[in-house]
């Protein structure tokens, strides 16, 4: 095991000779599910951009760099510094010439942020994905836009200190000061301009119960007099604010440690190409512990098997019977709750930039309360009305999100823990599904009885966890699911989980805007 200086994240535990290399990954689906109810695909369809394999454009930094910050003691540290001089570690993705793409897609990072931050390191196990994302956090943090860079960055600290997450609120206070923001706002949201703090109520609600957002909400912001915002300011609010409430997610979700510049931080270091064992073999568990999670492969792969085979063989389910099912997935999920005990304590950092912190994530159907409609993803989906409202007053970023869904939607490898030459589609589509079951959302085309047959229970409370009360996710929560597959396999459901979560929360936000504008 390296020793913690060189770890990536908490839940990481590297160990040589922990698998073959470049068999990492969990495999969803290798093409965009084109059915015959297209809805049920969170993408529009090939994007116009494409990344695999490739670099990102890297347009000129809009701010004026840092002075005396190089090397590897401050935040323009070289990345090669940053990774150990150690970047050609990443090779175990089985794509040709995935090792130097990912290189350039650091470096190219480093040039135009200042940076290659932990988050960017531990995405780095997938750099399609990666090259997807951080184009989009580029353009929503450093290109034209209606929003000063230094709200951005403000922006940012609200949504993250919702989930407590100090590690994106210390990453982003940093980035405040730099792009010319006023020291004194940092004592806390009391000492922003009133036009930020009215953001607080929505921040709040999509952070944690995004159905609640109405056209209300929109109408209130638009039209409070000297403090109002645009229509495209908010768009690019909203949009910020999604993105780093599910980056949160991520960031627990990994277990991701503090930067070398913050308090606790430390430099990351990649881990060597054969060190992407399971959890199961990090925590040494016993002859029968080991057999039992080889069980939970096969047991996994053999429920693969027959529900394909089912697809193949049956007419159908009815729409009634989708429908119940559903509903029964959403009922059975109110007992899905984490039972480790975590100290919620906000620290104080955090706590400055957070009104009303007793406020959280409360079950979409509640036993005994009447429950709001369910969402039905074929009345507003993101393909036919999100992605032309955001590309119409916010231009761009609606392709640059619509590549990032689809992307992740679409990652594969081809391979499940030891097994290759698996299609994974169904698996992937029910950690989806289920994400957005837990925030209300229904796909009338899908059964939801998938989602019991592939998902046991401890995944399902890892999913919940991580997608709806990230702050409460403990590294037993990760070590406890699918404890055969490699670490490279749980970033990509963490991957899942946070594209999956900001689509929900930015649909009932886009139909929010939607509703206000007829």
């Amino acid at each position: 095991m390296v020793p913690p200086s060189a770890e990536i994240a908490p839940w990481f535990r590297h160990r040589g000779g922990g698998g073959e290399a470049g068999r990492g990954e969990l495999s969803p689906v290798s093409s965009p599910l084109h059915t015959s109810a297209q809805i049920n695909n969170p993408t529009r369809g090939p994007s116009k951009l494409g990344c695999a394999g490739s670099g990102m454009e890297t347009p000129n930094h809009p701010l004026p760099p840092r002075s005396g910050e190089t090397g590897s003691g401050g935040c323009r540290r070289c990345p090669y510094r940053a990774a150990g001089g150690r970047l050609g570690a990443f090779n175990w993705i089985p794509q040709e010439g995935a090792e130097s793409s990912l290189r350039q897609l650091l470096i190219e990072a480093f040039v135009s942020a200042g940076r290659v931050d932990n988050i960017a390191m531990v995405m780095g196990l997938h750099p399609q994905y990666l090259s997807s994302f951080w184009k989009t956090q580029y353009l929503l943090l450093r290109m034209d836009g209606p929003l000063p860079y230094h709200k951005r960055h403000y922006i940012a600290i609200m949504a993250a200190a919702r989930h407590q997450c100090s590690y994106l609120v210390g990453l982003h206070m940093g980035e405040f000061l730099q792009a010319g923001g006023n020291p004194a706002w940092l004592q806390g949201l009391h000492c922003a301009p009133q036009k930020l703090r009215n953001l607080n109520e929505i921040n709040k609600l999509l952070a944690h119960r995004p159905w609640l957002v109405t056209k209300e909400h929109i109408e209130a912001l638009l039209k409070t007099g000297e403090h109002s915002w645009s229509l495209a300011e908010l768009v690019q609010a909203l949009v910020l604010l999604t993105h780093y409430h599910s980056l949160a997610s991520f960031v627990f979700g990994c277990g991701i440690n503090p930067e070398e510049d913050q308090d606790g931080g430390h430099s990351c270091q990649p881990p060597s190409p054969h060190s992407d064992s399971s959890p199961a073999s990090d925590d040494s568990l016993g002859s029968s512990g080991g057999k039992d999670a080889m069980q939970e492969v096969e047991v996994l792969m053999e429920r693969m098997k027959l529900l394909q085979e089912s697809q193949l063989e049956e007419e159908g389910v009815t729409q009634e019977e989708m429908a119940t099912r559903f509903e029964q997935e959403k009922t059975e999920s109110l007992l899905v709750a984490p039972s480790d005990i975590v100290d919620h304590s906000l620290q104080s950092n955090v706590l400055c930039f957070v009104e009303d912190p007793e406020f959280g994530y409360k079950d979409f159907t509640r036993r005994g309360e009447q429950a709001p409609p369910t969402f039905r993803a074929q009345d507003y989906t993101w393909e036919d009305h999100g992605y032309s409202l955001i590309n119409r007053l916010y231009p761009d970023v609606g392709q640059l999100l619509d590549e990032k869904f689809q992307v992740v939607y679409n990652l594969t490898y081809n391979t499940i823990a030891m097994h290759c030459g698996v299609d994974t589609s169904m698996l992937r589509r029910a950690i989806w599904n289920y994400v957005h079951c837990v925030f209300g959302i229904r796909y009338d085309d899908y059964d939801y009885g998938e989602v019991n047959q592939l998902l046991e229970r401890s995944l399902k409370i890892y999913i919940k966890t991580v997608a709806c009360y990230p702050e409460k996710t403990t590294k037993r929560m990760y070590t406890q699911f699918w404890r055969h597959f490699k670490h490279s396999e749980k970033v990509h459901i963490n991957l899942l989980l946070l594209e999956a979560r900001m689509q929900a929360a930015l649909l009932y936000a886009l139909r929010a805007v939607t509703r206000y504008m007829t």
